[in-house]
């Protein structure tokens, strides 16, 4: 059975400065070390959500950026279509043009050329007659 006396007393008090040795020693210095370290993951975890917000806020200049970039570059783009079509357009007329005084001229000179021909040919009808009456006729006419 267990007594009550003063050595109970005792073992209370020794309890008692294991304690405060322990608190002052061990306790206290690990409860700095862990607040610290709270202290630091929290800054960490600040640091993060801020870096986080900077690559959310980066990543949408970007996409803006971009977004832009192609809209300019599309207006840029059909603005060379269509001149390139104007130009085409006028190289088209002019090749057309060309084309057209190119036939003008072939036809004067094939109807220049037709004509000659048939006034050095009206000169020598006669002589074709005869040479074809004589042929068919088989005598000189």
């Amino acid at each position: 059975m267990v007594e009550i006396n003063y050595t109970l007393v005792i073992q209370i008090i020794n309890f008692v400065v294991l304690i405060w040795a322990l608190n002052l020693v061990l306790y206290r210095p690990i409860r700095g070390i862990i607040s610290q370290r709270k202290e630091k993951v929290e800054g960490l975890e600040t640091g993060i959500e801020r870096f986080e917000q900077d690559v959310v806020e980066k990543d949408q200049s970007i996409k803006d950026g971009l977004k832009q970039a192609r809209t300019k570059g599309l207006g840029e783009k059909e603005a060379f279509e269509n001149e390139a079509k104007n130009l085409e357009k006028e190289k088209i007329e002019q090749i057309n043009e060309k084309s057209r005084q190119d036939l003008a001229q072939v036809r004067e000179q094939i109807a220049a050329d037709i004509e000659a021909a048939r006034q050095s040919l009206e000169k020598e009808v006669d002589k074709f007659a005869d040479d074809i009456s004589q042929k068919i006729l088989g005598r000189a006419v």
